[in-house]
């Protein structure tokens, strides 16, 4: 509880930062994740014309799969091979990190060119090598929505977009919206006024009050939902304190007020569903991961009925996980080959700096351990980019965390304020016992992932990043020693005098496109062939 007050105190002393624009004439306003509009480019812009898919989408495809027995709703983004790039027989299955969406794998920079979309986007670049390249946001991640059966989505700060409800031929529980891109908004610059200056005395008298309240608190039940009223009651006073100024704000401020309004109902939102986040890692595993891929067999039909996957963080662990289950029970697991970016079983040797954010006291009530059912990672994130992004740097971390090079400002811009989402509480404790002796296992704590990998026979492709702190290179090999030596490729992406990779750099960073990308084609494509 500790961490997330002064999460949230951090959140709110920064909020004012938003209504802030760079000192260039060319730049753009700091807006939360729920409300940027990523720009495309002429060409990918006129051939998505059609007005049913939301603009923070940047597949040429969004497509739905309905989990059974659930309201979720899975996001499925396709990146469909252009007509000259080589014919190839599996399609390609990526799965994204811990509560991270599909964009990390589509870093388009928006207005520069075309090349440079290939050189940053990971799923652009392998379906121009002819890969039918889809990305699974996982439930809770990005598009996908739950509790909704109506024909009519509407995603807090993207555009309202109507689902497709006719029935597919092979799989009728899904739905196909097809792309459309539409270019950035723009804010009129402005110096700070007396808007700002209210505004900042307002959201920290707010952050002081909100502290008090939650130490106050205490572990009984009903405590979550006590906080989250007092959170809303609080965003709801400021929201009126700007209505009531709104006379008196000079017309340049009219969009940015609007903007601040709409990030605090956001968050209002949120609040009223946080309750909602209760899966853990096992849905993803048992659940998500496996309808969506029947899904996309189901599209695309390989001969073989086999796709190739590639899982990054979490994905990766997701995808030993999966080859666990089936060596264990004998089961084919529908993969010609799988690829980790960044993913392991076991961290407990390594010095990870995952440690010091996960709750890891084995023998902790997970009631107990994380008194919220969730954390809103992006919002925190999003406050936090103008410490870690602009002078002084007090939160510089944040950017070596990401990234070793010297990644785009735009990309790393869109990396922060698009790509994470609210993580629930489950979930992370259940990941926190890759942290402990015997390395991850399943919500019983029965069984462990990491003994059944050597029962495996899909070839597997582990990838590590020499300057990655998240997830060290002493880590991935934790978990690479243990699969069959025929079966598994171990790399390590980095030099002594550079570029040197973290997270996601083997994904998005500058140099991936000239060093990872070609090799992670060389393997597919050998096992594509295969």
């Amino acid at each position: 509880m500790v961490v997330l007050r002064s999460a949230i105190q951090i959140a709110a002393q920064t909020f004012c930062w938003f209504t802030l624009v760079r000192s260039d004439s060319s730049s753009r306003p700091l807006t939360p994740a729920s409300l940027r509009t990523p720009t495309r480019s002429a060409a990918s812009a006129a051939a998505t014309t059609t007005p049913d898919k939301p603009s923070i989408c940047t597949a040429d495809e969004l497509h739905y799969v309905s989990v059974p027995n659930s309201d979720w709703r899975l996001a499925l983004w396709r990146y469909k091979p252009p007509p000259k790039a080589p014919p190839r027989n599996h399609p390609l299955f990526l799965l994204s990190g811990v509560a991270t969406n599909a964009i990390g794998f589509d870093l388009s920079p928006g207005e520069l060119c075309s090349a440079a979309n290939l050189r940053s986007s990971f799923a652009r670049y392998m379906s121009s090598q002819g890969f039918d390249t889809w990305i699974l946001e996982v439930r809770g991640a990005g598009l996908s929505t739950g509790g909704v059966r109506s024909a009519e989505v509407k995603k807090p700060g993207n555009d309202a977009y109507s689902v497709d409800q006719t029935p597919d031929a092979d799989s009728s529980n899904m739905d196909v919206i097809p792309a459309r891109g539409r270019g950035t908004e723009m804010v009129t610059k402005s110096d700070k006024s007396r808007i700002v200056t209210k505004l900042t005395e307002t959201i920290v008298d707010w952050s002081e009050k909100l502290s008090g309240w939650l130490n106050e608190g205490s572990s009984e039940a009903g405590q979550n939902s006590a906080s989250a009223k007092q959170i809303r009651d609080l965003s709801q006073r400021l929201i009126n304190i700007i209505e009531e100024g709104q006379q008196s704000i000079p017309p340049q401020f009219i969009e940015m007020q609007d903007r601040i309004v709409a990030t605090i109902e956001d968050l209002q939102i949120q609040l009223d569903v946080i309750v909602k986040y209760d899966w853990d890692f096992d849905h993803y595993l048992e659940e998500d991961v496996p309808v969506a891929m029947e899904y996309v067999r189901n599209q695309c039909k390989p001969k073989d009925g086999k796709l190739l996957a590639i899982g990054h963080s979490m994905g990766g662990i997701l995808l030993y996980a999966m080859l666990s289950r089936n060596g264990f029970e004998g089961k084919d697991s529908g993969l010609a080959s799988v690829i980790t970016l960044a993913s392991s079983l076991d961290y407990s040797t390594s010095r990870s700096s995952l440690k010091r954010l996960l709750p890891l006291e084995s023998e902790a009530d997970p009631a107990q351990a994380l008194s919220v059912p969730a954390i809103p990672l992006g919002v925190l994130l999003t406050a936090a980019y103008p410490l870690a992004a602009r002078p002084p740097y007090v939160l510089s971390g944040l950017k070596s965390l990401a990234s070793a090079q010297n990644m785009h400002p735009e990309l790393f811009e869109k990396l922060i304020l698009n790509n994470f989402c609210t993580v629930p509480a489950k979930l992370l404790l259940q990941l926190s016992t890759a942290f402990q002796d015997g390395g991850l296992c399943d919500r019983s704590r029965s069984f462990f992932y990491k003994d059944h990998l050597h029962k495996g026979n899909v070839p597997v492709l582990a990838i590590a990043g020499d300057r990655d702190l998240i997830c060290p290179p002493e880590a991935v090999f934790e978990t690479v020693k243990l699969l069959p030596k025929n079966m598994v490729s171990y790399k390590v992406f980095g030099e002594p005098s550079g570029p040197h990779y973290a997270h996601y750099d083997l994904v998005g960073g500058p140099e991936a496109a000239d060093q990872v990308y070609p090799f992670i084609l060389e393997f597919l494509s050998h096992h594509d062939m295969a």
